[in-house]
């Protein structure tokens, strides 16, 4: 990495990902399906011996975190130190090696449009640090997990690990996060004659964590009444045949991540085999199961319907043509929509009528 004194640059690429299916399940040891996507995060990083990593990176402040300074600061919850804090820790409580570095990233990922900056960028360090220090060895599901430990512990969201997983492997990717099993494969909607797209609809997500940690909680919540620590270990036969009152919410979410459990690996095989009538009849279910049990649209907190109104717009455009639903976390963000490639230009211009110019874009997967 040194030559005659001088520090040699590299240049690294991690994808931006989508979410295909799986809304919420992957914090439950759940099945996910997600693929990375062509844009992401890129950076250009030369090693240093000054015992620091220091990040620039476009519209966010400069990041500046010392190797003997690992633990986790509640007071940089939510900025992209603690990111970078949280993986330098997590390579050190595994027993690889660390070391400094100066990066400059770049990122081409629309703000706010939930294809998972943070995770990308968590797993960017990560695999910084294992091609500078670790021979390139750190397989892609460790970088995984430490991302996401990284995001859990010291940046203070708490998610699964789809995100990272499909940053860290690239490709389609189907993952039993109960089993270990991984599938990657490509999802190629052009060759069906699809367009996938999103759809920003403006929705702020300010002041969401409360509303996003509180799916988690409440199927947990019903995982325990099992004695079970998450819904994946709990038997889908033996919670159905409970007398649950579905204006139970925690109940209604649990409800949702069995159906949904179910219908991924049933979406992957659509995908597989090419079936995009089959594959937009499942996206529809699941669209529906977030918004009807998953409740995941608008939250009492906000008030903000803009998400909601961007479903409704999708339905009134798609109804028997394509299928919509929302993208990732939900409250706020994206929709997500599958339609024959000629209507695509009709749902853009439409849709980009009530959100704004650009609001509305084809995604191109990895």
């Amino acid at each position: 990495m040194e030559i005659e004194g001088y520090f040699v640059k590299k240049e690294f690429f991690v994808p931006g990902r989508t979410e295909l299916a799986g809304n919420h399940t992957d914090h439950q040891n759940g099945r996910i399906l997600g693929a990375a996507i062509r844009q992401g995060l890129s950076a250009v990083v030369t090693p240093n011996d000054a015992g620091l990593v220091r990040v620039q990176s476009q519209g966010q402040p400069d990041v500046e975190v010392r190797l003997h300074s690992l633990a986790v600061r509640p007071r940089e919850f939510g900025k992209s130190s603690a990111l970078v804090r949280g993986v330098l820790a997590g390579f050190k409580n595994l027993g690889l090696n660390v070391g400094g570095f100066d990066a400059v990233v770049r990122s081409d990922l629309p703000a706010g449009a939930g294809l998972s900056s943070s995770a990308a960028f968590s797993v960017l360090m990560g695999r910084i640090l294992s091609e500078l220090y670790n021979d390139g060895r750190v397989e892609p599901v460790v970088l995984a997990r430490v991302a996401q430990e990284a995001e859990n512990k010291h940046f203070g969201k708490p998610c699964g690990l789809m995100s990272q997983m499909v940053c860290a492997m690239g490709q389609t990717l189907y993952v039993d996060l109960k089993s270990r099993e991984i599938q990657q494969f490509r999802a190629d909607f052009p060759a069906m004659g699809l367009s996938l797209c999103l759809t920003d609809t403006g929705g702020s997500h300010a002041g969401l964590d409360t509303s996003y940690a509180r799916i988690p909680a409440d199927m947990t919540y019903i995982a325990n009444l099992f004695d079970k620590g998450v819904l994946g270990d709990v038997d889908p036969a033996e919670f159905r045949a409970k007398g649950w009152d579905p204006a139970n919410r925690p109940v209604r979410r649990a409800m949702h991540f069995f159906d949904e459990n179910e219908r991924v690996p049933k979406m992957r095989d659509a995908l597989k085999r090419g079936d995009g009538e089959t594959y937009m009849r499942l996206m529809n279910e699941s669209g529906r199961s977030s918004e009807n049990l998953l409740n995941n649209i608008i939250t009492s907190s906000t008030g903000d319907t803009k998400l909601a109104q961007g479903l409704d717009k999708s339905a009134a455009l798609l109804e028997g043509r394509g299928a919509w639903r929302v993208h990732g976390g939900g409250f706020a963000g994206c929709v997500q929509a599958l339609m024959p490639r000629d209507y695509f230009p009709v749902y853009q211009r439409e849709m980009e009528k009530t959100f704004g110019p650009g609001s509305c874009w084809e995604l191109s997967l990895g």
